[in-house]
């Protein structure tokens, strides 16, 4: 196992949460955040030499990163899972190509958010490569929506987001209201209502796909706030995320194609589904269980397909959460099972290396038409990726 923990009575809770809550997949972040917050200790891995904020990797891109945020209310439907809360109510990050780069980098969450959701405010020292507010670039885009697992904010998939619209996409990181603390404009603050009621997958998984359709509406529309390109448009997602992601594929026909980072399927595609899926998970070479999952689903993918598998990696491996945990430390007394599962043992620079370059490649091929080596046999420069079928 290559993970260092800190001896050290004052951890950081942060990757101790993201661990515990994803140490078998699409288990809610929420159910750690109970536990006591130490203190994050000055010099800890979290803060750089200087003192300054930790920043997320760089895009690897050339074109600058805005970002913006959304209020939107489907004015349509009530709230499947808080119905007196009123209209369904979503927050959004928006990432695209921005006209210049500044000095205004976003951060990575609020202090509320960060204490709502982890039970700590450290996430709120954290900057991304956004420029809050800079003007949207040029041209229409390729429009990428991304869906967060199940008790996880959007932010968990900034990495990934900043990237891509970094290499010239429009892209859209959706909270699902109730599945996760949720900010909204002045503070407020939605717990999650669902978390643990894992008898409710299959409905999740049909509720994000509306939320997912709503979404483009919005963003396809006349007042949308930024230029998309409308006959150009993705959905990926990380655990039920990524379920949902194939799920939006089948139901609205603007969707092209859908990425699913490690995510089972609580119930099968209703049909055949003649469009592109990339399924990129971790260890799935050897659970039965969740290859079994796949397999079940993969019989019903009658389009373009890929199945890719990190054995060195795990749940989490798709996210921001490896970064994270590297900067954080893990504590002592960490289950090595739970950390293999949650994390493997793939460190943060390398897990967002190939999620950056293997989700590319796939909206390179299929959103812009561009054909690239790495979808089509293993790759010398990606040797923890293996090809399990094509």
């Amino acid at each position: 196992m290559m993970w260092k923990t800190r001896k050290t009575t004052r951890r950081s809770f942060v990757a101790a949460a993201l661990l515990t809550a994803f140490a078998v997949p699409q288990l809610p972040v929420v159910a750690a955040a109970a536990a006591p917050v130490p203190a994050l200790a000055p010099g800890a891995p979290g803060q750089t030499g200087t003192g300054t904020p930790d920043r997320l990797p760089a895009p690897t891109g050339k074109e600058p990163v805005g970002t913006k945020t959304l209020h939107l209310v489907d004015a349509s439907r009530p709230d499947p899972w808080k119905p007196a809360a009123g209209k369904r109510e979503l927050m959004v990050t928006l990432w695209y190509p921005a006209r210049h780069e500044g000095d205004r980098n976003a951060p990575y969450m609020s202090k509320q958010l960060s204490k709502a959701w982890l039970g700590k405010e450290d996430l709120a020292g954290m900057r991304t490569n956004s420029t809050v507010g800079a003007r949207p670039a040029g041209k229409p885009r390729p429009l990428v929506v991304l869906s967060p697992g199940f008790g996880m904010s959007r932010a968990s998939l900034t990495g990934l987001g900043e990237d891509l619209a970094s290499r010239g996409y429009a892209v859209a990181a959706v909270d699902h209201t109730y599945e996760a603390p949720v900010e909204f404009p002045g503070g407020r603050i939605e717990s999650c209502e669902i978390c643990r009621k894992y008898d409710l997958f299959p409905e999740v998984v049909r509720n994000r796909s509306k939320d997912i359709r709503f979404l483009l509406d919005q963003l396809t529309g006349p007042r949308s706030p930024l230029a998309v390109d409308a006959r150009r448009i993705a959905v990926a997602g990380h655990s039920i995320g990524g379920a949902s992601a194939v799920q939006a594929l089948q139901d609205d026909p603007r969707v092209d194609a859908a990425a699913n980072f490690d995510g089972d399927f609580p119930m099968e595609p209703a049909g055949a589904l003649n469009k592109p899926v990339l399924l990129l998970g971790a260890q799935r070479s050897g659970n039965a269980d969740h290859i079994g999952n796949w397999d079940r689903t993969w019989k019903q993918l009658t389009g373009w397909k890929r199945w890719l598998d990190v054995p060195e990696g795990g749940h989490m491996t798709f996210t921001d959460a490896p970064w994270l945990a590297d900067r954080f430390g893990l504590p002592d007394g960490t289950p090595p099972d739970d950390v293999k599962k949650g994390y493997g043992t793939l460190h943060g620079p390398r897990s967002a290396a190939l999620t950056r370059a293997y989700v590319g490649a796939f909206l390179d091929r299929h959103l812009r038409g561009t054909p690239s080596p790495l979808l089509d046999r293993p790759s010398p420069a990606y040797p923890e990726v293996t090809f399990l079928q094509k």
